[in-house]
């Protein structure tokens, strides 16, 4: 992002216009009593005026960028923020390709499947969801089947059980004709988290519990 500016003919001193999309208040735009200083390197340099900021970053070439307007006093940091957008919208840019790259795998189950086709579907699953995609469980129905879908709905809570470690289904399966289908999608890190501490509970119970007949013994 390039950030025009202007020299002064007395002073010599360049001072760099505001000119941002984001509403990012930066440079000549900071007109405050006071501001607790940032330097570039991240290290904290004080309470100063806005004026007192701008000339540290202006004799720097760098900018004076205020990235903390609700503090008290409000924070200002030094940087080149040419280069901290460019940054930041890399990774924006990487963060949304990661999104796009994530697809939605399917399985395709039966009411009458053998535990071993079962379990190499569910480590499939498993794989998918580890790796971030999505996986749509479909169990179709043939010919008389369809009479009997709570065997239908029996396997499909029989398999997100087995995918309960990296993935979860927040809404019904759906019949769709001969099909009952559902969308389970991948644990987030805190879901992941939170799925981990009530084992721990439990093994901690468990111990409790064995120490407990220990002692009465």
């Amino acid at each position: 992002m390039f950030i025009p500016s202007f020299c002064c003919k007395l002073t010599g001193r360049c001072a760099k216009i505001s000119t941002t999309k984001d509403n990012t208040l930066i440079n000549d735009d900071i007109n405050l009593p006071s501001v607790r200083l940032i330097d570039e390197d991240g290290k904290p340099l004080g309470i100063v005026t806005s004026e007192q900021a701008k000339e540290l970053a202006y004799d720097k070439n760098l900018d004076l960028v205020l990235i903390a307007p609700q503090a008290d006093p409000p924070v200002c940091r030094i940087m080149d923020y040419g280069k901290f957008r460019f940054d930041k919208i890399k990774k924006e840019k990487e963060s949304r390709k990661k999104q796009q790259s994530a697809e939605t795998k399917q399985i395709q189950l039966s009411i009458v499947i053998g535990d071993n086709d079962f379990n190499t579907k569910l480590n499939h699953a498993n794989k998918f969801l580890k790796n971030g995609d999505k996986v749509r469980v479909v169990v179709r129905f043939r010919s008389r089947q369809i009479q009997h879908k709570d065997l239908g709905y029996d396997i499909l809570n029989r398999f997100t059980s087995g995918c309960a470690e990296y993935g979860s289904c927040d809404k019904p399966p759906v019949e769709e004709g001969r099909n009952l289908s559902l969308l389970i999608v991948p644990l987030k890190p805190d879901q992941k988290k939170g799925k981990a501490e009530p084992k721990q509970a439990n093994n901690n119970h468990k111990e409790e519990s064995e120490n407990g007949k220990d002692q009465n013994a």
